[in-house]
């Protein structure tokens, strides 16, 4: 059994004769390899000044970085790049790891023992803090970490790296002596550089943070992708056109592709430059670049990369009221020219338009599932993260957050089938990011903080700050945090969110301020906020935000005791909720038509409206939304009972205190004491009807409580929905 310290701090892993270990706090970990360099920076200490030329120092000098920096290389190959810089110092090396090799485990815990000393004394052989000291220290620290069980694997694992490489040298000498002609030695010299890649892979483990940072300087492509990942749209553009540069010069690309290679990477490069651009938002040098690449590929009539221009095109262009028809254009030809993935990416994107459209959702899924049979039959697991991905964010848009759950769980549990190599994150793309996110709201909305807060602190450690899809998680958080301070009535907290909330979304962010504004009591700031954001809101056809500013600019004509006027607001509402099918925004509208109805005097007619309503709340709805429409319930039953006589408006008022506490117990797990302040000033004045003095005197203290807590702003408590 392991130790509880192995347990908490290691990882222990062979992997292809490499033993490394996981240690917080430390990204470096003991190889065969490395414990080679160490010897040879031991034996360099070791040399005096007259046994090695100021050349071969300085090229061992030279050496050094690239071995502290560059992955694990076999031993064969370590003596031959020693060799050539100082032939002394090779043999040297080579049979010190010979010994330790060859000797026992007491060998090598002798060496580490003493790699501490090369920083003692008043003028040390190693400065701590130089790029040496400091690879010594990770190293001693590391095997200082390491359990008996991992420090025994890892001596096993330096005589199996000294076994092979000791095989390949003797190899490379027979190899060296059999040779005669220079053709059979120039073929023996590509058989031996190949069989090197072999064991150079082979042998390596995982790469150091320090060794994989220095991989990616070394390619530019995939310097290019990690700067696009970190949103460094300096570094990603000159990566970008360096890779394409060396491309071209060398003639890398004529070599597999004859004379019309040079043509392919230039309009290779070109789309790419224009897919940077477009991520960065910088349309028009996107759209230039587009164009560059749909002119050189005409020329050399390449489908496929006009294939690729023209859904960058849709994308360029999708604002544009015919742009479904360049998509439908888009799936025919990809579909042509087989290429089922950007034939899968447009149907994603035609069901998403349509979903903007107000199309039925049984028409969509019928979509999605055509997509996710030729996701299946070509083995695209992107997509299919994407197509649930997409399948979740239609039911929320359609107001069932059931089916958006089930779908978001349903990504995340065939993501959880998946290998997981330890250390290693899996899944870190957009629909995976937006899946989560969606998860975070729904528990959000059903009062379940806690959960949110595990899927957001998931999503935090998944997507850092600086990568591609933080954005995602950051506005979900925000807004989380917004509508909790909203419930708990911390309006100068919620105001201060606003800030972050508008610089991920600049809509979103006006309309929250708005909503604190009217919170506020401040109506004419509120009103002209909302009425500039329905007026570009229409421009840009965000339908569901037009309905939400429509019912707020509504909530403020009856908050100003105008409920005439919020009629329209509402009808208007109401007619664009059930064109595009937004059920959930229906019924929450129909919940605001049943409240202007209850101020305007005719509280049967608003109870025959929510009985439309309450039904698809209650089921999807969020906890708020629900306790605000038992609420609207109790008090239209208090309303219709005034024409009662005594023995029937008893029990309609008991029925109504039965709702209250049914919509106070949905506030309180939101924590919207506001609402529950005013819940307890009802209930008080219901049991005052009824004759209840006790439960009256228990409700009376309660709001006093929350009274002096959370003021009213000067708005009348039952004046509200």
């Amino acid at each position: 059994m392991a130790s509880v310290h192995e347990s908490l701090y290691f990882n222990p892993m062979m992997t292809n004769g490499v033993v490394h270990a996981n240690v917080f706090g430390i990204k470096d970990w003991v190889t065969p390899y490395k414990i080679a360099v160490l010897v040879l920076l031991n034996e360099m200490s070791r040399t005096g000044e007259g046994a090695v030329s100021l050349m071969e120092r300085r090229r061992l000098n030279q050496l050094l970085l690239p071995l502290l920096q560059g992955p694990d290389i076999t031993l064969s190959k370590l003596y031959k790049l020693i060799e050539e810089s100082c032939p002394q110092l090779a043999n040297s090396v080579q049979i010190r790891i010979k010994l330790m090799a060859e000797g026992e485990l007491k060998d090598m815990e002798q060496f580490f023992d003493d790699l501490s000393d090369s920083f003692s004394g008043t003028e040390p052989e190693v400065h701590k803090t130089s790029v040496v000291g400091l690879f010594l220290r990770h190293m001693i620290l590391a095997y200082s970490k390491l359990s008996f069980s991992q420090v025994f694997k890892l001596y096993t694992a330096l005589q199996q790296y000294f076994q092979n490489g000791e095989k390949k040298t003797v190899e490379d000498a027979d190899m060296e002596l059999t040779s005669r002609d220079e053709g059979e030695r120039k073929m023996e010299k590509e058989e031996l550089d190949v069989s090197v890649r072999e064991e150079e892979v082979s042998c390596s483990g995982p790469l150091s943070q320090k060794q994989a940072e220095f991989f990616l300087s070394q390619q530019h492509y995939l310097s290019y992708l990690n700067n696009l990942r970190v949103q460094d749209v300096f570094s990603s553009t000159h990566s970008l056109l360096h890779y394409f540069d060396r491309l071209i010069l060398t003639g890398a690309e004529s070599k597999s592709n004859g004379e019309e290679g040079y043509g392919r990477s230039l309009r290779y490069a070109a789309l790419n430059l224009a897919a940077l651009h477009c991520r960065f938002g910088h349309y028009q040098q996107a759209e230039l670049a587009l164009q560059e690449a749909i002119r050189i590929a005409q020329e050399s009539n390449d489908h496929v990369c006009l294939q690729h221009c023209l859904s960058w095109l849709y994308v360029l262009g999708q604002k544009r009221s015919d742009s479904y028809v360049l998509l439908e254009h888009s799936v025919k030809k990809a579909v042509h020219f087989g290429l089922p993935y950007l034939a899968s990416l447009g149907i994603q994107s035609l069901v998403q338009q349509r979903a903007f459209a107000g199309k039925t959702a049984n028409k969509l899924m019928d979509a999605l599932k055509d997509s996710d049979l030729l996701h299946w039959k070509h083995s695209l697991s992107e997509l299919i993260d994407i197509s649930i991905a997409q399948k979740t964010a239609i039911w929320r848009l359609y107001g069932r957050s059931t089916m958006a759950l089930q779908q978001a769980q349903m990504l995340l549990s065939m993501n959880s089938l998946e290998a997981v190599n330890a250390g290693v994150q899996q899944n870190n793309t957009e629909s995976f990011a937006v899946a989560l996110c969606h998860l975070a709201e729904l528990h959000a909305e059903q009062g379940c903080f806690a959960a949110a807060s595990e899927v957001l602190k998931h999503l935090k450690e998944r997507f850092p700050p600086n990568s591609q899809h933080a954005q995602l998680w950051m506005l979900c958080d925000q807004k989380i945090q917004f509508d909790r301070a909203m419930n708990d009535g911390k309006y100068h907290l919620a105001d201060s969110l606003v800030t972050g909330i508008t610089a991920l979304n600049s809509i979103e962010g006006v309309y929250r301020k708005a909503v604190v504004l009217q919170a506020q009591n401040q109506m004419s700031e509120a009103h002209k906020l909302l009425q500039k954001l329905l007026v570009h809101c229409q421009k840009l056809k965000n339908t569901e935000m037009v309905i939400s500013v429509l019912l707020s600019v509504a909530e403020l004509y009856w908050r100003s005791s105008s409920p005439t006027i919020a009629l329209p607001m509402l009808l208007q509402a109401l007619a664009l909720s059930k064109e595009y099918r937004l059920q959930y925004l229906a019924s929450e509208t129909v919940l605001n038509l049943a409240f202007a109805q209850l101020i305007l005097g005719i509280p049967e007619q608003a109870l025959s409206l929510l009985h439309m309503a309450i039904e698809p709340i209650l089921a999807d709805g969020a906890i708020l939304d629900k306790g605000r429409a038992m609420f609207l319930v109790a008090k239209c039953q208090v309303a219709s009972a005034a024409s009662y006589d005594q023995p029937k408006k008893a029990e309609a008022l008991e029925a109504a205190i039965e709702n209250l506490n049914e919509a106070k117990n949905y506030f309180a797990k939101v924590d919207c004491k506001e609402r529950i302040r005013d819940v307890v000033y009802f209930q008080a004045r219901l049991y005052h009807t009824l004759g209840k003095t006790q439960e009256r005197n228990r409700c009376a203290m309660l709001f006093r409580q929350l009274h002096q807590e959370l003021p009213s702003h000067g708005v009348p408590l039952i004046n509200h929905l």
